[in-house]
Protein backbone atom coordinates (compact mmCIF):
# COMPACT_ATOMS: atom_id res chain seq x y z
CA UNK A 1 0.00 0.00 0.00
CA UNK A 2 1.67 3.43 -0.97
CA UNK A 3 1.69 6.17 1.25
CA UNK A 4 -1.16 8.19 -0.13
CA UNK A 5 -3.29 4.90 0.09
CA UNK A 6 -2.89 4.80 3.41
CA UNK A 7 -3.53 7.97 4.02
CA UNK A 8 -6.81 7.85 2.30
CA UNK A 9 -7.73 4.87 4.73
CA UNK A 10 -6.64 6.69 7.74
CA UNK A 11 -8.76 10.01 7.15
CA UNK A 12 -11.82 7.37 5.55
CA UNK A 13 -11.47 5.63 9.40
CA UNK A 14 -10.84 8.53 10.97
CA UNK A 15 -14.53 10.55 9.55
CA UNK A 16 -16.45 7.58 10.38
CA UNK A 17 -15.05 6.99 14.01
CA UNK A 18 -16.04 10.76 14.05
CA UNK A 19 -19.23 10.25 12.26
CA UNK A 20 -20.37 7.78 14.84
CA UNK A 21 -19.78 9.60 17.75
CA UNK A 22 -21.48 12.67 16.07
CA UNK A 23 -24.48 9.40 15.90
CA UNK A 24 -23.70 8.57 19.56
CA UNK A 25 -24.13 12.16 20.64
CA UNK A 26 -27.44 12.40 18.55
CA UNK A 27 -29.05 9.14 20.36
CA UNK A 28 -28.27 10.71 23.69
CA UNK A 29 -30.09 13.47 22.69
CA UNK A 30 -32.57 11.80 21.94
CA UNK A 31 -32.73 9.96 25.18
CA UNK A 32 -32.59 13.43 27.16
CA UNK A 33 -36.15 14.27 25.49
CA UNK A 34 -37.49 11.02 25.64
CA UNK A 35 -36.95 11.36 29.26
CA UNK A 36 -37.78 15.34 29.23
CA UNK A 37 -41.03 15.34 27.05
CA UNK A 38 -44.03 14.33 27.49
CA UNK A 39 -47.35 15.62 29.53
CA UNK A 40 -45.39 17.09 31.82
CA UNK A 41 -41.83 19.00 30.71
CA UNK A 42 -39.28 18.09 32.85
CA UNK A 43 -35.82 20.51 33.11
CA UNK A 44 -33.01 18.57 31.66
CA UNK A 45 -31.78 19.29 35.51
CA UNK A 46 -34.60 17.62 36.97
CA UNK A 47 -34.29 14.64 34.67
CA UNK A 48 -30.34 14.46 36.12
CA UNK A 49 -31.95 14.38 39.70
CA UNK A 50 -34.28 12.03 39.30
CA UNK A 51 -31.64 9.72 37.29
CA UNK A 52 -28.64 10.74 39.83
CA UNK A 53 -30.34 11.48 42.89
CA UNK A 54 -33.93 10.10 43.40
CA UNK A 55 -35.72 12.13 45.92
CA UNK A 56 -39.84 10.52 45.71
CA UNK A 57 -40.73 13.29 43.98
CA UNK A 58 -43.33 13.67 40.52
CA UNK A 59 -40.45 14.16 38.51
CA UNK A 60 -38.69 11.44 40.17
CA UNK A 61 -41.87 9.45 39.51
CA UNK A 62 -41.79 10.45 36.30
CA UNK A 63 -38.83 9.31 35.06
CA UNK A 64 -38.15 6.10 36.60
CA UNK A 65 -41.25 4.78 36.53
CA UNK A 66 -42.96 5.86 33.73
CA UNK A 67 -40.35 7.28 30.78
CA UNK A 68 -37.27 5.29 32.12
CA UNK A 69 -38.39 2.12 31.06
CA UNK A 70 -39.65 3.06 27.76
CA UNK A 71 -37.14 4.91 26.68
CA UNK A 72 -34.66 2.00 27.58
CA UNK A 73 -37.35 -0.34 25.79
CA UNK A 74 -37.00 2.45 22.51
CA UNK A 75 -32.80 2.10 22.52
CA UNK A 76 -33.17 -1.74 22.49
CA UNK A 77 -36.02 -2.06 19.65
CA UNK A 78 -34.06 0.78 17.61
CA UNK A 79 -30.80 -0.58 17.83
CA UNK A 80 -32.24 -4.23 16.56
CA UNK A 81 -34.66 -2.73 13.89
CA UNK A 82 -32.02 -0.43 12.55
CA UNK A 83 -29.38 -3.59 12.42
CA UNK A 84 -32.05 -6.02 11.47
CA UNK A 85 -32.35 -3.45 8.24
CA UNK A 86 -29.28 -3.39 7.45
CA UNK A 87 -28.80 -6.88 7.66
CA UNK A 88 -32.33 -7.49 5.65
CA UNK A 89 -31.00 -5.51 2.67
CA UNK A 90 -27.99 -6.81 2.51
CA UNK A 91 -28.44 -10.28 2.24
CA UNK A 92 -31.53 -9.87 -0.25
CA UNK A 93 -30.14 -6.80 -1.91
CA UNK A 94 -33.57 -5.24 -2.11
CA UNK A 95 -33.50 -1.44 -1.69
CA UNK A 96 -36.83 -1.47 -0.46
CA UNK A 97 -37.16 -4.54 1.96
CA UNK A 98 -37.17 -4.49 5.78
CA UNK A 99 -37.10 -7.35 8.83
CA UNK A 100 -40.91 -7.91 8.53
CA UNK A 101 -40.22 -9.91 4.49
CA UNK A 102 -39.07 -12.69 6.60
CA UNK A 103 -42.17 -13.27 7.81
CA UNK A 104 -41.39 -11.65 11.14
CA UNK A 105 -44.30 -9.81 11.83
CA UNK A 106 -46.63 -12.04 10.47
CA UNK A 107 -45.10 -15.02 12.97
CA UNK A 108 -45.30 -12.39 16.00
CA UNK A 109 -48.90 -11.61 14.94
CA UNK A 110 -50.39 -15.59 14.48
CA UNK A 111 -48.99 -16.92 17.47
CA UNK A 112 -50.32 -13.74 19.50
CA UNK A 113 -53.31 -14.10 18.02
CA UNK A 114 -53.64 -18.02 18.86
CA UNK A 115 -52.29 -17.34 22.37
CA UNK A 116 -54.73 -15.10 23.39
CA UNK A 117 -58.14 -16.83 21.73
CA UNK A 118 -57.09 -20.38 22.57
CA UNK A 119 -54.23 -20.23 25.46
CA UNK A 120 -55.59 -17.91 27.57
CA UNK A 121 -52.82 -15.62 27.68
CA UNK A 122 -54.11 -12.10 29.29
CA UNK A 123 -51.45 -10.43 29.96
CA UNK A 124 -48.73 -8.44 27.92
CA UNK A 125 -45.75 -10.67 29.58
CA UNK A 126 -47.63 -13.93 28.94
CA UNK A 127 -48.06 -13.02 25.02
CA UNK A 128 -45.22 -11.38 24.15
CA UNK A 129 -42.97 -15.12 24.76
CA UNK A 130 -45.44 -16.05 22.15
CA UNK A 131 -45.27 -13.45 19.87
CA UNK A 132 -41.45 -13.90 19.60
CA UNK A 133 -41.43 -17.76 19.31
CA UNK A 134 -43.93 -17.12 16.58
CA UNK A 135 -41.49 -14.50 14.81
CA UNK A 136 -38.77 -17.71 15.28
CA UNK A 137 -41.10 -19.96 13.46
CA UNK A 138 -42.49 -18.64 10.76
CA UNK A 139 -38.56 -17.20 10.08
CA UNK A 140 -37.28 -20.60 10.16
CA UNK A 141 -39.97 -22.04 8.16
CA UNK A 142 -39.03 -19.21 5.33
CA UNK A 143 -35.42 -19.54 5.25
CA UNK A 144 -36.24 -23.49 4.92
CA UNK A 145 -38.71 -23.05 1.82
CA UNK A 146 -35.90 -20.13 0.74
CA UNK A 147 -33.37 -22.95 0.44
CA UNK A 148 -35.14 -25.56 -1.25
CA UNK A 149 -33.03 -24.93 -4.28
CA UNK A 150 -29.68 -26.77 -5.75
CA UNK A 151 -28.02 -23.70 -4.47
CA UNK A 152 -29.30 -22.95 -1.66
CA UNK A 153 -31.10 -19.90 -0.13
CA UNK A 154 -30.86 -16.75 -2.18
CA UNK A 155 -32.26 -13.13 -2.10
CA UNK A 156 -34.69 -14.09 -4.55
CA UNK A 157 -36.26 -17.18 -3.17
CA UNK A 158 -36.07 -15.87 0.35
CA UNK A 159 -38.10 -12.65 -0.81
CA UNK A 160 -40.69 -14.97 -2.12
CA UNK A 161 -41.04 -17.52 0.90
CA UNK A 162 -41.24 -14.63 3.21
CA UNK A 163 -44.13 -13.18 0.95
CA UNK A 164 -46.07 -16.43 0.28
CA UNK A 165 -46.41 -17.49 4.13
CA UNK A 166 -46.79 -13.75 5.22
CA UNK A 167 -49.95 -13.82 3.34
CA UNK A 168 -50.63 -16.93 4.84
CA UNK A 169 -50.39 -16.33 8.59
CA UNK A 170 -52.09 -12.82 7.51
CA UNK A 171 -55.24 -14.74 6.64
CA UNK A 172 -55.17 -17.34 9.36
CA UNK A 173 -54.52 -14.17 12.08
CA UNK A 174 -57.75 -12.43 10.59
CA UNK A 175 -59.84 -15.47 10.16
CA UNK A 176 -59.51 -15.45 13.67
CA UNK A 177 -59.80 -12.22 14.56
CA UNK A 178 -62.92 -11.89 12.89
CA UNK A 179 -64.70 -14.14 14.95
CA UNK A 180 -63.21 -13.37 18.43
CA UNK A 181 -63.74 -9.18 18.99
CA UNK A 182 -61.77 -9.92 22.69
CA UNK A 183 -58.85 -10.81 21.10
CA UNK A 184 -58.82 -8.12 18.50
CA UNK A 185 -59.25 -5.36 21.47
CA UNK A 186 -56.03 -6.61 22.50
CA UNK A 187 -54.68 -7.14 18.97
CA UNK A 188 -55.29 -3.66 17.72
CA UNK A 189 -53.03 -2.03 20.35
CA UNK A 190 -50.10 -4.22 19.87
CA UNK A 191 -50.43 -4.03 16.33
CA UNK A 192 -50.18 -0.10 16.20
CA UNK A 193 -46.88 -0.65 17.62
CA UNK A 194 -45.88 1.36 20.47
CA UNK A 195 -43.32 1.63 23.83
CA UNK A 196 -45.85 2.62 26.47
CA UNK A 197 -47.34 0.84 28.95
CA UNK A 198 -44.08 -1.78 28.92
CA UNK A 199 -42.03 -2.10 32.40
CA UNK A 200 -38.61 -2.64 32.03
CA UNK A 201 -39.16 -6.25 32.77
CA UNK A 202 -40.26 -6.29 29.43
CA UNK A 203 -36.86 -4.50 28.51
CA UNK A 204 -34.82 -7.32 30.36
CA UNK A 205 -36.59 -10.29 28.66
CA UNK A 206 -35.53 -8.91 25.63
CA UNK A 207 -32.36 -7.71 25.77
CA UNK A 208 -29.98 -11.08 25.93
CA UNK A 209 -31.80 -12.03 22.08
CA UNK A 210 -30.85 -8.47 20.90
CA UNK A 211 -27.41 -8.39 22.22
CA UNK A 212 -26.74 -12.05 20.72
CA UNK A 213 -28.33 -10.40 17.33
CA UNK A 214 -25.59 -7.51 17.33
CA UNK A 215 -23.28 -10.03 18.14
CA UNK A 216 -24.08 -12.12 14.90
CA UNK A 217 -25.03 -9.18 12.88
CA UNK A 218 -21.67 -7.87 13.47
CA UNK A 219 -19.66 -11.15 12.84
CA UNK A 220 -21.63 -11.29 9.59
CA UNK A 221 -20.45 -8.24 8.12
CA UNK A 222 -16.98 -8.99 6.36
CA UNK A 223 -19.32 -12.09 5.08
CA UNK A 224 -21.90 -9.12 3.42
CA UNK A 225 -19.48 -7.37 2.32
CA UNK A 226 -17.91 -10.33 -0.01
CA UNK A 227 -21.94 -11.36 -0.81
CA UNK A 228 -21.86 -8.00 -1.93
CA UNK A 229 -19.92 -8.79 -4.59
CA UNK A 230 -21.81 -11.60 -6.22
CA UNK A 231 -22.25 -15.22 -5.19
CA UNK A 232 -19.98 -16.59 -7.86
CA UNK A 233 -16.97 -13.89 -6.69
CA UNK A 234 -17.93 -14.81 -3.14
CA UNK A 235 -17.41 -18.48 -3.56
CA UNK A 236 -14.56 -17.84 -5.24
CA UNK A 237 -12.83 -15.96 -2.60
CA UNK A 238 -13.69 -18.69 -0.30
CA UNK A 239 -16.90 -17.73 1.63
CA UNK A 240 -19.51 -20.24 2.85
CA UNK A 241 -22.47 -19.07 1.35
CA UNK A 242 -24.78 -20.78 3.38
CA UNK A 243 -23.13 -20.00 6.29
CA UNK A 244 -23.24 -16.74 6.11
CA UNK A 245 -26.69 -16.80 5.21
CA UNK A 246 -27.48 -18.73 8.39
CA UNK A 247 -25.65 -16.28 10.62
CA UNK A 248 -27.10 -13.21 9.02
CA UNK A 249 -31.22 -14.97 9.05
CA UNK A 250 -30.64 -15.73 12.85
CA UNK A 251 -29.23 -12.45 13.93
CA UNK A 252 -31.76 -10.52 12.15
CA UNK A 253 -34.97 -13.16 13.27
CA UNK A 254 -33.40 -12.53 17.08
CA UNK A 255 -33.09 -8.98 16.46
CA UNK A 256 -36.52 -8.22 14.78
CA UNK A 257 -38.23 -10.79 16.49
CA UNK A 258 -37.06 -9.81 19.77
CA UNK A 259 -38.06 -6.07 18.92
CA UNK A 260 -41.57 -6.69 17.49
CA UNK A 261 -42.58 -9.01 20.43
CA UNK A 262 -42.03 -6.30 22.81
CA UNK A 263 -42.91 -2.98 20.68
CA UNK A 264 -45.85 -4.64 18.14
CA UNK A 265 -44.20 -4.13 14.32
CA UNK A 266 -42.94 -0.52 14.29
CA UNK A 267 -43.53 0.37 10.55
CA UNK A 268 -40.54 1.46 8.15
CA UNK A 269 -38.00 1.89 10.86
CA UNK A 270 -35.94 -1.30 9.52
CA UNK A 271 -36.54 0.55 5.78
CA UNK A 272 -35.52 3.89 6.28
CA UNK A 273 -32.55 3.88 8.40
CA UNK A 274 -30.19 1.79 6.41
CA UNK A 275 -30.64 3.89 3.85
CA UNK A 276 -30.14 7.08 5.94
CA UNK A 277 -27.04 5.14 7.09
CA UNK A 278 -26.04 4.26 3.91
CA UNK A 279 -25.09 7.98 2.85
CA UNK A 280 -22.86 8.14 5.91
CA UNK A 281 -20.88 4.79 5.48
CA UNK A 282 -21.03 3.60 1.45
CA UNK A 283 -21.82 -0.03 1.07
CA UNK A 284 -19.44 -1.91 3.59
CA UNK A 285 -21.39 -3.11 6.28
CA UNK A 286 -18.23 -3.36 8.77
CA UNK A 287 -19.98 0.65 9.35
CA UNK A 288 -22.97 0.41 8.17
CA UNK A 289 -24.44 -2.19 10.83
CA UNK A 290 -23.24 0.04 13.88
CA UNK A 291 -24.43 3.12 12.05
CA UNK A 292 -27.92 1.73 11.16
CA UNK A 293 -28.27 0.83 15.05
CA UNK A 294 -27.80 4.45 15.96
CA UNK A 295 -30.08 5.81 14.15
CA UNK A 296 -32.70 3.42 14.71
CA UNK A 297 -32.02 4.44 18.37
CA UNK A 298 -32.47 8.15 17.60
CA UNK A 299 -35.62 7.63 15.11
CA UNK A 300 -37.33 5.39 17.57
CA UNK A 301 -37.07 7.34 20.23
CA UNK A 302 -37.82 11.02 18.50
CA UNK A 303 -41.42 9.14 16.97
CA UNK A 304 -42.02 8.01 20.34
CA UNK A 305 -41.72 11.34 21.94
CA UNK A 306 -43.65 13.16 18.96
CA UNK A 307 -46.39 10.53 19.51
CA UNK A 308 -46.72 12.18 23.26
CA UNK A 309 -46.63 16.07 22.23
CA UNK A 310 -48.82 16.06 18.65
CA UNK A 311 -51.75 14.81 20.97
CA UNK A 312 -51.17 15.55 23.84
CA UNK A 313 -52.61 14.88 26.91
CA UNK A 314 -53.07 11.63 25.12
CA UNK A 315 -50.75 9.70 23.29
CA UNK A 316 -50.21 8.50 19.28
CA UNK A 317 -48.73 5.20 18.99
CA UNK A 318 -44.80 5.25 18.11
CA UNK A 319 -45.79 2.81 15.05
CA UNK A 320 -48.27 5.21 13.55
CA UNK A 321 -45.59 8.23 13.40
CA UNK A 322 -42.97 6.21 11.99
CA UNK A 323 -45.89 5.46 9.64
CA UNK A 324 -46.02 9.37 8.62
CA UNK A 325 -42.64 10.07 8.52
CA UNK A 326 -41.94 6.13 6.48
CA UNK A 327 -44.43 6.48 3.91
CA UNK A 328 -43.28 9.69 2.00
CA UNK A 329 -39.82 8.29 2.16
CA UNK A 330 -40.90 5.45 0.69
CA UNK A 331 -42.77 6.68 -2.32
CA UNK A 332 -39.88 8.88 -2.71
CA UNK A 333 -37.49 5.58 -2.90
CA UNK A 334 -39.61 3.41 -5.12
CA UNK A 335 -39.64 6.59 -7.34
CA UNK A 336 -36.11 7.27 -7.45
CA UNK A 337 -35.08 3.74 -7.90
CA UNK A 338 -37.71 3.50 -10.61
CA UNK A 339 -37.32 -0.46 -10.47
CA UNK A 340 -36.26 -2.06 -8.04
CA UNK A 341 -33.22 -4.19 -8.61
CA UNK A 342 -32.11 -7.74 -6.94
Amino acid sequence: MTAAAGTLTRTGRGSRLAGLAALLLLAALAVLLSLGLGAQALHPSEVWQALVHPDGSDATAVVRELRGPRTVLGILCGLALGAAGALMQGHTRNPIADPGLLGVTAGASFAMVVAIAFLGAGSFHAYIWYAFAGAFVASALVFSLGSGGSHGPTPVTLALAGMALSALLSSFTSSILIRDPETLSVFRFWVAGSLAGRDMTTAWAVAPFIAAGLLLAAINAPALNTLGLGEDVARGLGQNIALARTIGVVALVLLAGAATAACGPLAFAGLIVPHLARVLTGPDHRWLIPFSALLGVTLVLVADVAGRLVAGPAELQTGIVLAFLGAPFFIWLVRRLRIVRL
